[in-house]
């Protein structure tokens, strides 16, 4: 891969990272926002529509639309940095995936110490 193509592919990931981003933060707390608050947030974040189309839909203007967005965004980190259950599930999501994968191998192997790992495991989730 040339460097010129690893390079324009960055910004793509991190915009792709940002979305993945808001959908969890939203999926965890989104029913902590009003619901005036979700359609417009869902409507440019998830809708793609863009400021103006929503100021127009919500017979609002295109900075009340942008401000509103800002202070979703921010209230939803503010609670993920208050509650960290996002964190909690990408963690637990990592930790079962290893479980799965010692499984498989045991299922080949039949070696008692992946049993004994994927219980060390099973005890880190119960305690997140």
């Amino acid at each position: 891969m040339t460097s010129q193509l690893q390079s324009d592919m960055i910004p793509q990931v991190s915009a792709m990272e940002k979305i993945l981003e808001q959908t969890l933060l939203y999926d965890f707390y989104g029913e902590l926002l009003t619901e005036h608050q979700r359609q417009i947030y869902e409507d440019v974040v998830f809708g793609d529509f863009s400021l103006s189309e929503v100021a127009e839909a919500h017979h609002t203007s295109r900075q009340s639309v942008h401000d509103l967005i800002r202070r979703c965004s921010r209230s939803l980190q503010e609670y993920e940095d208050k509650l960290g259950l996002v964190k909690k599930f990408e963690t637990t999501r990592v930790l079962v995936e290893k479980i799965g994968r010692l499984a498989q191998e045991y299922e080949t192997t039949g070696d008692g110490q992946l049993v004994r790992q994927i219980a060390e495991i099973s005890r880190e989730i119960g305690e997140l």
